[in-house]
């Protein structure tokens, strides 16, 4: 019985895709568990993202909302703007209606990942606010709490993430996740596969 974990994310400048790559490593390195990443739609026009140096998207697959059901387990991911997660990952949460109507996403496990510019700014408030979209569908928030150990301590290092899930500072744009937070973006798509195949198994 195969355990299907959905890496679902937005990334403007690639910071959050780097992330999602190991949570993606992480969730298939448990057995039985079948990983698979999606980005959501852009809904800024190509002038717009030009003017803001945006690179191309990669050719990782874009969801549609009725997608979503046919996954056990969730990893949300998104860049923060202002303390909350992106407009383009709200605006894929706001086309969920159907399911929500249905309760397909009921009692499914889901965990979140996140980029911000600078270490005040909302590493811990766009997990926060996150999380009400997963109340309204009545999912199961998994936060990694302090499973990933002693790299939840690290103060040497600037480092991202929280108990609330793995996380990166973009600072200028210029500086990419360090090998610290690659580790704890691994961690969390392990620990989410974990709870996703046990949920599963028990049904």
């Amino acid at each position: 019985m195969t355990t299907k974990v959905y890496i679902v994310y937005y990334s403007m400048y690639g910071h959050v895709e780097k992330l999602a790559e190991e949570i993606k490593k992480g969730a298939a390195s448990v057995e039985g568990v079948e990983a698979k990443l999606w980005q959501v739609s852009e809904t800024l026009p190509e002038e717009v993202l030009g003017k803001m140096s945006a690179p191309p998207k990669s050719d990782v697959p874009i969801i549609t909302a009725n997608e979503l059901s046919e996954a056990d387990g969730f990893v949300f991911g998104f860049p923060t703007r202002f303390g909350m997660m992106s407009a383009q990952f709200k605006a894929f949460f706001d086309s969920t209606g159907g399911l929500w109507r249905t309760q397909q996403l009921a009692g499914k496990p889901a965990g979140i990942f996140y980029s911000t510019g600078s270490q005040g700014g909302g590493q811990e408030t766009t997990a926060l606010t996150a999380i009400t979209q997963l109340v309204h569908h009545g999912m199961i928030f998994v936060p990694i709490g302090y499973t990933f150990g002693a790299g939840m301590f690290e103060m040497e290092k600037v480092k991202g993430g929280s108990p609330y899930g793995a996380g990166t500072f973009a600072g200028d744009g210029s500086r990419q996740p360090s090998e610290l937070e690659l580790e704890q973006a691994f961690h969390q798509g392990k620990h989410i596969a974990t709870i996703a195949k046990k949920l599963k198994g028990s049904a």
